[in-house]
């Protein structure tokens, strides 16, 4: 799986969350609608100890745990900016093969 931030989402996380040199973690919780029924990505803050995926963006390190692999079910997920509603929002991608 690939994982892409860019650089307008990156700098919507910098300023609204008011973070840098950190790491941020996408997660997949309960709830909410996404790639899976029923579940949805939140984020936290905290440092990677098994990533499946990393990507820095601006002073940031963004990455998804093995844990939470099973979500993507072979996609990949582009984090973009919506310019209508000023807020990220996920793209998931079908990886060949």
């Amino acid at each position: 799986m690939e994982l892409n931030v860019t650089d307008k989402a990156a700098q919507w996380y910098e300023n609204e969350l008011e973070i840098e040199d950190t790491s941020l973690r996408f997660y997949v919780r309960y709830g909410g609608s996404g790639l899976q029924p029923g579940f949805s990505l939140a984020i936290k803050i905290e440092k990677p100890e098994n990533p499946v995926a990393i990507k820095r963006a601006g002073s940031i390190d963004y990455f998804i745990e093995e844990e939470d692999s099973w979500y993507f079910d072979s996609h990949s997920l582009t984090v973009d900016f919506d310019e209508t509603w000023q807020e990220p929002n996920f793209n998931y991608e079908k990886n060949d093969g």
